[in-house]
């Protein structure tokens, strides 16, 4: 059952506060968190209703009832809203990963022939659907630009061009999308946005620049405890629903369905957020400003000196400060990887791990495993440096105690004297 909340007429512009406006989802019973809905399907109550759900003109908000459990589900669906919520988006749904929300969102706007306008800097995965999987599989091609060059993503544009694609912040240099100014170009193309914000909840709401549609891997920050594989994808009502359709709908005919126990778990996280997001933040800028310090050469888009430092201060909510990850460049591959290995194998860092988003710290060298499909050639235009090492500062231990073990590896290794 549910209760309604005390609402105001006028949506808030801040996501926590939107969230706070939803309905409160109560437990079958009556307890303070929801029940999770385990069914596989779904009983409908009057024989007349299944084929008018079947046909796509009732669902669980306009008169319909839930259907099968590749389709809408109560607790992925209540998911979905909070994460709707948080984004400033009309709906969302939720998937059993990131790139399964990455694939359907593009599915969702694309036909044979059509094209993408991409970021030249993406997640490895994204970049080998982009420049690989659908050319081969479904005539959809790509041209990937500096997304930062105005020109270069106007000129990439053609008659074909149905979507603009770029992560808010780049896995892994960190560059800052200008969402106003492509927003501005895909809207004149008669193109849609389409952005992941899975760096930066709560720090950036692409929404509000003018993005269309934004996508998560809730595996990272937003569950934050790597125990979970999910994804997301917020939108309008309308193209929420359409990639449920029965016939077309890429979230519904591929199948990448979140399980409800597995909705249910994120979505007590999801109150803890802010909080998280703001240590993850507070803990990275700090050490970002010791290791310039230092002379280390690192790259945090809270640091005055990096090149988006005013666009993130434009674009982003500072009480939740500049994310939380950080690069390093030790200079070298196996600079690097030494690196890495005494923070976890003999100060305790962290971890060497491909996620982020973790309460520990998780360390990567992108160029040899998150960024590896990507070409020697794709890796150079994206200015990710054999040597570059990726954080995701987590916020476990003290300040000082976690400074104390990075500054002691990083003299071992040479990079501080």
């Amino acid at each position: 059952m549910s209760k309604e909340q005390n609402t105001s007429a006028v949506t808030p512009s801040d996501p926590v506060e939107r969230l706070a406006t939803l309905r409160h989802e109560f437990g079958e019973h009556g307890g303070v968190n929801m029940s999770i809905e385990a069914s596989t399907t779904f009983t409908v109550m009057e024989a007349g209703t299944m084929p008018e759900i079947f046909q796509g003109r009732l669902g669980p908000d306009d008169g319909g009832c839930f259907l099968y459990g590749r389709h809408f589900n109560p607790t992925v669906y209540v998911l979905g809203r909070q994460l709707a919520a948080l984004e400033g988006a009309e709906a969302g749904y939720c998937t059993g990963s990131g790139l399964g929300a990455i694939s359907c969102a593009l599915l969702g706007m694309l036909n044979q022939g059509d094209h993408v306008v991409a970021s030249d800097t993406l997640y490895g995965g994204t970049y080998a659907m982009l420049a690989e999987f659908l050319p081969a599989k479904c005539g959809i091609t790509t041209t990937f630009v500096d997304i930062g060059d105005r020109e270069a993503v106007a000129a990439a544009c053609t008659d074909r061009t149905k979507v603009v694609y770029a992560e808010s912040l780049s896995n892994p240099t960190l560059r800052l999308a200008n969402l106003p100014m492509l927003a501005e170009v895909a809207h004149a193309h008669d193109a849609k946005l389409i952005v992941d914000n899975t760096f930066t909840p709560l720090a950036i709401t692409p929404m509000e620049h003018g993005a269309d549609v934004v996508v998560h891997s809730l595996t990272k920050f937003v569950n934050g405890a790597s125990d979970f594989i999910a994804g997301a994808v917020c939108g309008t009502a309308e193209f929420v629903g359409s990639l449920m359709d029965l016939h077309m709908g890429p979230l519904m005919i591929l199948g990448p369905t979140m399980d409800p126990q597995v909705a249910h778990s994120i979505s007590l996280r999801i109150p803890h957020l802010p909080i998280r997001m703001v240590e993850h933040a507070r803990r990275a800028q700090l050490f970002a400003e010791r290791l310039l310090e230092a002379g280390v050469d690192v790259s945090y888009p809270g640091l005055p000196q990096h090149e988006d430092h005013e666009l993130f201060r434009e674009i982003g909510r500072p009480e939740y400060g500049f994310g939380g990850l950080l690069t390093i460049d030790a200079g070298s591959r196996e600079r690097a990887e030494s690196l890495m290995d005494d923070l976890q194998n003999t100060e305790g860092f962290g971890f060497m791990a491909v996620s982020l988003g973790y309460f520990d710290t998780l360390m990567s060298c992108s160029a040899s495993s998150t960024s590896s499909e990507m070409s020697d050639d794709a890796l150079r235009a994206a200015g990710i440096a054999p040597g570059l090492l990726r954080m995701s500062i987590g916020f476990t231990g003290s300040c000082e105690q976690r400074w104390q073990q990075l500054e002691r590896a990083l003299t071992r290794v040479g990079l501080i004297s």
